[in-house]
Protein backbone atom coordinates (compact mmCIF):
# COMPACT_ATOMS: atom_id res chain seq x y z
CA UNK A 1 0.00 0.00 0.00
CA UNK A 2 2.60 2.14 0.83
CA UNK A 3 4.43 1.63 -2.76
CA UNK A 4 0.79 2.17 -3.83
CA UNK A 5 0.55 6.18 -2.43
CA UNK A 6 4.48 6.63 -3.55
CA UNK A 7 4.01 6.12 -7.08
CA UNK A 8 0.50 7.68 -7.48
CA UNK A 9 1.77 10.33 -5.37
CA UNK A 10 5.10 10.62 -7.51
CA UNK A 11 3.24 10.69 -10.30
CA UNK A 12 0.66 13.35 -9.86
CA UNK A 13 3.44 15.64 -8.83
CA UNK A 14 4.85 15.19 -12.29
CA UNK A 15 2.07 15.81 -13.60
CA UNK A 16 1.28 18.95 -11.81
CA UNK A 17 5.06 20.46 -12.31
CA UNK A 18 3.89 20.08 -15.82
CA UNK A 19 0.96 21.64 -15.71
CA UNK A 20 2.07 24.90 -13.62
CA UNK A 21 -0.63 26.87 -14.91
CA UNK A 22 -2.90 25.50 -12.73
CA UNK A 23 -1.35 25.51 -9.49
CA UNK A 24 -0.37 29.19 -10.28
CA UNK A 25 -3.76 30.20 -11.66
CA UNK A 26 -4.93 29.56 -8.17
CA UNK A 27 -2.38 31.16 -6.22
CA UNK A 28 -3.03 34.53 -8.50
CA UNK A 29 -6.69 34.13 -7.98
CA UNK A 30 -5.91 34.19 -3.47
CA UNK A 31 -3.56 37.25 -3.92
CA UNK A 32 -5.59 38.78 -6.02
CA UNK A 33 -9.24 38.33 -3.50
CA UNK A 34 -7.10 38.97 -0.53
CA UNK A 35 -5.49 42.02 -2.03
CA UNK A 36 -8.20 43.56 -3.02
CA UNK A 37 -10.08 43.90 -0.03
CA UNK A 38 -8.33 46.26 1.68
CA UNK A 39 -8.25 48.63 -1.67
CA UNK A 40 -12.07 48.54 -1.23
CA UNK A 41 -12.22 48.58 2.22
CA UNK A 42 -10.27 51.78 3.17
CA UNK A 43 -6.59 51.32 4.92
CA UNK A 44 -8.02 52.41 8.42
CA UNK A 45 -5.41 49.53 10.34
CA UNK A 46 -8.34 48.90 12.99
CA UNK A 47 -10.95 47.96 10.62
CA UNK A 48 -8.14 45.89 7.97
CA UNK A 49 -6.92 43.64 11.24
CA UNK A 50 -10.65 43.03 11.81
CA UNK A 51 -11.39 41.53 8.52
CA UNK A 52 -8.12 39.96 7.98
CA UNK A 53 -8.70 36.28 9.07
CA UNK A 54 -11.69 36.19 7.38
CA UNK A 55 -11.06 37.67 4.18
CA UNK A 56 -7.81 35.50 3.87
CA UNK A 57 -9.56 32.26 4.71
CA UNK A 58 -12.38 33.09 2.13
CA UNK A 59 -10.04 33.60 0.04
CA UNK A 60 -8.14 30.30 0.82
CA UNK A 61 -11.59 28.68 0.73
CA UNK A 62 -12.55 29.32 -2.66
CA UNK A 63 -9.23 29.55 -4.26
CA UNK A 64 -9.13 25.62 -3.13
CA UNK A 65 -12.94 25.12 -4.73
CA UNK A 66 -11.37 26.66 -7.80
CA UNK A 67 -8.68 23.70 -8.08
CA UNK A 68 -11.10 20.74 -7.17
CA UNK A 69 -12.18 19.98 -10.74
CA UNK A 70 -8.64 18.73 -12.18
CA UNK A 71 -8.75 16.59 -9.01
CA UNK A 72 -10.06 12.91 -10.87
CA UNK A 73 -11.20 15.21 -14.40
CA UNK A 74 -7.96 14.09 -16.43
CA UNK A 75 -7.46 11.05 -15.80
CA UNK A 76 -11.04 10.54 -16.23
CA UNK A 77 -10.50 11.54 -19.86
CA UNK A 78 -7.37 9.82 -20.54
CA UNK A 79 -8.81 6.41 -18.66
CA UNK A 80 -6.45 6.31 -16.28
CA UNK A 81 -8.49 6.83 -13.37
CA UNK A 82 -10.56 3.58 -14.49
CA UNK A 83 -7.14 1.50 -14.49
CA UNK A 84 -6.37 2.91 -11.00
CA UNK A 85 -9.46 1.93 -9.53
CA UNK A 86 -9.52 -1.80 -11.84
CA UNK A 87 -5.91 -2.46 -10.78
CA UNK A 88 -4.41 -4.28 -8.17
CA UNK A 89 -3.62 -1.20 -6.12
CA UNK A 90 -5.86 -0.46 -2.80
CA UNK A 91 -8.28 2.53 -3.91
CA UNK A 92 -7.96 3.90 -0.62
CA UNK A 93 -3.80 3.95 -1.54
CA UNK A 94 -4.86 5.84 -4.87
CA UNK A 95 -6.93 8.79 -3.22
CA UNK A 96 -4.58 9.15 -0.31
CA UNK A 97 -2.07 10.07 -2.92
CA UNK A 98 -4.44 12.34 -5.20
CA UNK A 99 -5.37 14.18 -2.02
CA UNK A 100 -2.19 14.69 -1.12
CA UNK A 101 -1.03 15.55 -4.06
CA UNK A 102 -3.88 18.24 -4.26
CA UNK A 103 -2.99 19.49 -1.10
CA UNK A 104 1.20 19.99 -1.82
CA UNK A 105 0.45 21.57 -5.22
CA UNK A 106 -2.99 23.63 -3.58
CA UNK A 107 -2.69 23.81 0.04
CA UNK A 108 0.74 24.02 0.96
CA UNK A 109 1.52 27.64 -1.27
CA UNK A 110 -1.80 28.74 -0.44
CA UNK A 111 -0.37 28.07 3.46
CA UNK A 112 3.25 29.98 2.76
CA UNK A 113 1.41 33.04 1.09
CA UNK A 114 -1.06 33.57 3.53
CA UNK A 115 1.26 35.12 6.11
CA UNK A 116 2.67 37.37 3.65
CA UNK A 117 -0.72 38.43 2.73
CA UNK A 118 -1.10 38.74 6.22
CA UNK A 119 1.41 41.95 6.38
CA UNK A 120 -1.05 44.17 4.25
CA UNK A 121 -3.43 44.15 6.71
CA UNK A 122 -0.94 44.81 9.53
CA UNK A 123 -0.94 41.27 11.54
CA UNK A 124 1.35 41.71 13.97
CA UNK A 125 4.10 38.61 14.28
CA UNK A 126 2.06 36.24 16.54
CA UNK A 127 -1.13 36.76 14.37
CA UNK A 128 0.94 35.68 11.46
CA UNK A 129 2.16 32.27 13.15
CA UNK A 130 -1.39 31.75 14.31
CA UNK A 131 -2.54 32.43 10.55
CA UNK A 132 0.30 29.68 8.92
CA UNK A 133 -0.68 27.29 11.76
CA UNK A 134 -4.63 27.25 10.88
CA UNK A 135 -4.09 27.16 7.19
CA UNK A 136 -1.81 24.66 7.21
CA UNK A 137 -4.74 22.68 9.47
CA UNK A 138 -7.28 23.69 7.52
CA UNK A 139 -6.07 23.13 3.90
CA UNK A 140 -5.94 19.42 4.21
CA UNK A 141 -9.64 19.46 5.55
CA UNK A 142 -10.31 21.31 2.51
CA UNK A 143 -8.51 18.66 0.21
CA UNK A 144 -10.55 15.60 2.07
CA UNK A 145 -13.70 17.20 1.86
CA UNK A 146 -13.70 18.74 -1.41
CA UNK A 147 -12.27 15.29 -3.28
CA UNK A 148 -15.50 13.61 -2.20
CA UNK A 149 -17.13 16.31 -3.84
CA UNK A 150 -15.03 16.24 -7.03
CA UNK A 151 -15.23 12.76 -7.01
CA UNK A 152 -19.62 12.82 -6.46
CA UNK A 153 -19.48 14.77 -9.15
CA UNK A 154 -17.45 13.60 -11.80
CA UNK A 155 -18.97 13.20 -15.18
CA UNK A 156 -21.86 14.93 -14.16
CA UNK A 157 -22.32 18.36 -16.68
CA UNK A 158 -21.57 21.61 -14.76
CA UNK A 159 -19.66 19.55 -12.22
CA UNK A 160 -17.43 22.87 -10.95
CA UNK A 161 -20.83 24.56 -9.96
CA UNK A 162 -22.47 21.03 -8.54
CA UNK A 163 -19.03 20.49 -6.49
CA UNK A 164 -19.14 24.14 -4.95
CA UNK A 165 -22.94 23.38 -3.99
CA UNK A 166 -22.29 20.05 -2.31
CA UNK A 167 -18.85 21.21 -0.07
CA UNK A 168 -19.30 25.31 0.56
CA UNK A 169 -21.40 24.14 3.63
CA UNK A 170 -18.94 21.53 4.78
CA UNK A 171 -15.93 24.02 4.44
CA UNK A 172 -17.52 26.12 6.94
CA UNK A 173 -16.63 24.73 10.08
CA UNK A 174 -12.79 25.26 9.17
CA UNK A 175 -13.44 28.58 7.77
CA UNK A 176 -14.89 29.21 11.14
CA UNK A 177 -12.33 28.03 13.45
CA UNK A 178 -9.39 29.12 11.05
CA UNK A 179 -10.61 32.35 11.04
CA UNK A 180 -11.55 32.41 15.00
CA UNK A 181 -8.05 31.36 15.71
CA UNK A 182 -6.40 34.16 14.24
CA UNK A 183 -9.17 36.77 15.41
CA UNK A 184 -8.35 35.38 19.18
CA UNK A 185 -4.59 35.80 18.63
CA UNK A 186 -5.89 39.68 17.91
CA UNK A 187 -7.70 39.83 20.91
CA UNK A 188 -5.32 38.08 23.52
CA UNK A 189 -6.94 34.87 23.94
CA UNK A 190 -5.33 31.98 23.65
CA UNK A 191 -5.63 30.21 19.99
CA UNK A 192 -5.25 26.92 21.19
CA UNK A 193 -8.64 25.87 21.36
CA UNK A 194 -9.76 27.22 17.80
CA UNK A 195 -6.74 25.40 16.67
CA UNK A 196 -7.95 21.89 18.66
CA UNK A 197 -10.71 21.97 16.92
CA UNK A 198 -9.24 22.22 13.49
CA UNK A 199 -7.59 19.69 14.32
CA UNK A 200 -9.89 17.37 15.56
CA UNK A 201 -11.81 18.23 11.92
CA UNK A 202 -9.05 17.31 10.01
CA UNK A 203 -8.96 13.73 11.91
CA UNK A 204 -12.48 13.20 11.06
CA UNK A 205 -12.18 14.48 7.57
CA UNK A 206 -9.31 12.15 7.06
CA UNK A 207 -11.13 8.42 7.24
CA UNK A 208 -14.69 9.54 6.32
CA UNK A 209 -13.23 12.05 3.42
CA UNK A 210 -11.31 9.02 2.53
CA UNK A 211 -13.97 6.26 2.47
CA UNK A 212 -17.50 8.92 0.98
CA UNK A 213 -14.15 9.77 -2.03
CA UNK A 214 -13.62 5.80 -2.77
CA UNK A 215 -17.54 4.91 -2.38
CA UNK A 216 -17.82 8.09 -4.86
CA UNK A 217 -15.27 7.20 -7.17
CA UNK A 218 -16.69 3.43 -7.25
CA UNK A 219 -20.24 4.35 -8.37
CA UNK A 220 -19.30 6.91 -10.90
CA UNK A 221 -16.71 4.37 -12.47
CA UNK A 222 -19.71 1.58 -12.09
Amino acid sequence: MTAAIVLVLRRDLLVALRRKGDALNVLIFFVIVASLFPLGTGAEPGQLRAIAAGVIWVGALLAALLSLPRLFAADLADGTLEQMVVSAQPLPAVVVAKIAAHWLTTGLPLALIAPLLGLQYGLPGDALLVLLGAVLLGTPVLSLIGAAGAALTLGVRGAAVLTGLLVLPLFVPALVFGAGAVTASLSGIAPGPHLSLLGALLAVSLPLGLWATCAALRVALD
